[in-house]
């Protein structure tokens, strides 16, 4: 599973052949992936793979990714995923031709709707049929050949090519990872016959010049001195937020200037959270109550900050976004107000806007109070209406609110249809990542191996939907947990249904035939397989929950065989239907 790049005592086999500069296009990529910062080749393999797995075996391990066999490609993205998310490096995955790049695509929808920078490559079965290194060998190779591979990815990817010598396996990965670095950041995709991999690079070749990605963009100090004066001005400003970086500078130049001059800030349909909390100017996750009073804006690095149809601002109140690309030209259809567009790296903007305010006026004072009686207020609710829920079976909110409790200052959690954010208590940024707004679901599971990949020492959670378990291939998941030591604690939210779809048709036709019938068409997922056996399967620690007061015991278990034995858990936790959630 793993090249770790190391030999048992007492093996006589000779060491792999070292060598100086990289014969073969397969020996350039993966040197090429090493020097560009991969760690990881998250890689399902398959008989376009010789030239690489040789190469592989001929290079020295620490020229090249240490390669991760990950026995589904949609587990393969989303671990990808998640590894970046704690580390900001950008990752790279390799598949099987055409078929696994259709497996893969759900994936690098996802990644792009994230900004998530993944260089995703794929074999291209054979050109030639004869006479050259690589040529076909067998009947799939006709079978999966297609006009133009690259059109799978090509409206989600930043940049698309297909390899077609072997001096490229270089430059091609360097401007790859280049390009899918710079903001905003996103998927690339690179397409690799078997014949430049394993023909020869020629001598005469130079080796490929370095590359930097480009640097983010600094605010306009006009646009920042006009926004400055709309703050000053404004009776009750705001500030919505979706996302910040994976280091955390935009979370603390946004606590610092919502402190220091009294700005709400709000975090609806939240994807990685941004702020604590407890900070006093946080005001949730509702855009709607956060949107009802304001009479400024500040939209930042939101895709979605409201949905028009029912949170739409009142008429006359100013919109300002900024971001990397203020208007998400990647959407087709976003027509939110928009007064003015600040292109610039959020955390620059952010520290920007506090120096061109200058001194906090007097109005802060009483706007600082109300904003942290407020604040107050709603976790107090919360926890409230999170202890209300200890029944059997039990609320999503107290299920929240308990993986809250068991989470240290470094604890992440992954959420799909899982977790309720106004329900928990979050010590800081970048400790609750949920399903990107593409929605492509069976994101959260793998996407927590690859965060615990990247942090061995760090409690990793999954809190996932039944729905989305399934989605998830839990049998791959498990295996690659058990088969590299990654001692994930998953959280199935049972409720015996896809409720989002339900949800969905309720809101739609609120007093329509199916919201009245017992068992809505197309939402079940009765009779439900026993989802521990699944995970017993790779010798899980596993516990099913199905009352609210068991559940902390239940935590403190996992815990324990995590923290003692090093090896994942889950538990099946029964859940009451909502129809907010």
């Amino acid at each position: 599973m793993q090249n770790s790049g190391s030999r048992a005592q007492g093996d006589t086999q000779p060491a792999p052949e070292q060598q100086a500069d990289p014969q073969t296009g397969a020996e350039a990529l993966l040197r090429s992936l090493r020097r560009n910062g991969v760690t990881y080749l998250f890689s399902n393999s398959g008989t376009d793979f010789p030239p690489i797995i040789e190469a592989m075996a001929r290079l020295d391990p620490e020229s090249q990714p240490v390669p991760l066999l990950v026995p589904h490609e949609t587990a393969g993205v989303a671990m990808a995923h998640g590894y970046y998310l704690m580390t900001g490096a950008p990752q790279a995955v390799m598949v099987h031709v055409n078929v696994g790049l259709a497996n893969s695509v759900m994936g690098m929808i996802n990644a792009a709707s994230d900004d998530i920078p993944v260089l995703m490559m794929s074999g291209r079965t054979p050109i030639t049929e004869t006479g050259r290194e690589g040529c076909r060998a067998t009947p799939i190779q006709y079978g999966q050949e297609m006009y133009d591979q690259s059109s799978l990815v090509r409206d989600v990817a930043k940049f698309t090519y297909e390899m077609r010598y072997p001096e490229q396996g270089d430059s091609l990965v360097t401007r790859a990872l280049t390009l899918a670095a710079s903001v905003p950041a996103g998927p690339v995709y690179l397409s690799l016959p078997r014949e430049p991999l394993g023909e020869v690079i020629p001598p005469t070749v130079p080796p490929a010049p370095a590359q930097v990605r480009a640097e983010p963009a600094a605010p306009d100090p006009a646009a920042i001195a006009r926004l400055a004066e709309w703050i000053s001005a404004a009776r009750a400003p705001l500030i919505l937020t979706q996302r910040g970086d994976t280091g955390g500078r935009s979370a603390a130049a946004l606590a610092r200037l919502a402190d220091r001059h009294a700005i709400a800030v709000a975090e609806p349909f939240s994807i990685r959270n941004v702020m604590a909390t407890d900070h006093p100017m946080f005001q949730g996750h509702d855009p709607k109550p956060a949107i009802a009073g304001a009479d400024l804006i500040i939209v930042l690095d939101s895709g979605v900050p409201w949905i028009e149809a029912t949170h739409s601002p009142a008429p006359g109140v100013r919109v300002a976004h900024i971001g990397p690309d203020p208007l998400f030209r990647r959407m087709p259809v976003r027509g939110y107000r928009n007064d003015l567009a600040i292109v610039a790296d959020p955390a620059a903007a952010l520290d920007a806007l506090d120096a061109a305010l200058g001194q906090p006026g007097p109005h802060t004072v009483a706007r600082r109070a109300s904003l942290s009686a407020r604040s107050a207020d709603r976790r107090t609710a919360a926890r409230a209406q999170a202890q209300d829920g200890a029944t059997s079976p039990m609320t999503a909110e107290w299920l929240s609110h308990c993986l809250s409790d068991i989470m240290d200052d470094r604890a992440v959690i992954f959420g799909e249809l899982g977790v309720v954010p106004g329900a928990m208590r979050l010590k800081g940024p970048n400790r609750m990542f949920n399903n990107p707004h593409s929605g492509g679901l069976g994101w959260g599971l793998p996407a927590a191996l690859g965060a615990q990949l990247a942090d061995r020492d760090r409690l990793v959670i999954a809190c996932i939907g039944d729905g989305s378990y399934m989605f998830a291939n839990p049998v791959a998941c498990h295996q690659i947990a058990e088969a590299l030591r990654l001692p994930v604690l998953t959280i199935i939210k049972n409720n015996g249904m896809w409720n989002a779809v339900r949800r969905s048709v309720v809101n739609a036709y609120p007093g329509g035939a199916a919201a009245r019938m017992n068992t809505m068409p197309l939402t079940s997922l009765e009779p439900a397989p026993d989802y521990l056996m699944v995970a017993a399967a790779s010798r899980a620690h596993t516990e099913r929950v199905t009352d609210g007061a068991d559940l902390p015991a239940a935590l403190d278990r996992a815990l324990r065989v995590i923290r003692e034995e090093r090896r994942q858990a889950v538990l099946d936790v029964a859940i009451s239907v909502s129809d907010r959630h």
